[in-house]
This record gives structure tokens, sequence and C-alpha cells, in this order.
């Protein structure tokens, strides 16, 4: 069976190389066996979600970027953002939340 290596796999081998660590390394840490990885790095399985979780903790990186490719400081940025959100919209007055909106929706003037 051939199967063609995805998006995951590549970025996977590439912060593989960039950390410079081995797939029995990173199978140690994310508590996997280097069949795992390796079967990670073909293309020919994906990794559950808590495994996943580990594998992106061992390579300094996030799962959204692993999987998707979303770089950290988005990932970092927007749930900066959301948060600052949701703590102070008490505060917030109509017109600042219509302003947000707007800018969400794209339709800001200037």
């Amino acid at each position: 069976m051939c199967t063609e290596r995805n998006s995951f796999s590549i970025r996977l081998e590439e912060l593989l190389k960039a950390r410079r660590m081995t797939q029995k390394e990173l199978a140690e840490k994310a508590k996997v066996t280097e069949a795992a990885i390796s079967h990670y790095i073909k293309g020919d399985r994906t990794p559950r979600s808590a495994v996943l979780a580990r594998m992106a903790m061992a390579l300094c990186t996030t799962s959204e970027y692993l999987m998707e490719g979303v770089p950290q400081g988005y990932v970092d940025e927007i749930g900066y953002a959301k948060r600052l959100i949701a703590r102070n919209v008490d505060q917030m007055t109509t017109a600042d939340k219509r302003e947000i909106l707007s800018i969400l929706i794209g339709d800001r003037e200037g």
C-alpha cells in the first residue's frame, strides 16, 4: 500500500530535525513506541489528541501547528485576544463591542 505523506508528517519530521531530536527521544517523551512515531512520519497514522499534545510539548510547539500548520504566535495572539475580551466584556460600552464586531467582520473604516 502506497501512502502519500501529509503536511503533519512533513512538519513532524522538520521539527525533529530542527530540534535535533531522534524518533526514539520523541517516542519516550510522548510515551509511545518508536514504531508509532515512524508511522506518523510516514503519514500512514495520525496520533490521538493526548499523544499529539505530548508530542507538541516535546517539540516546543503547539498541536495546532503540528496538525494544521497554524504558527504558534498566531494561536497565542488569538487566545490572548479572546481572554482579554472575555475578561473585560462587562466594562465595555456598546460602542466598544460594536467596534470589536466591526473589526471581526472586516467592516472597519480607516
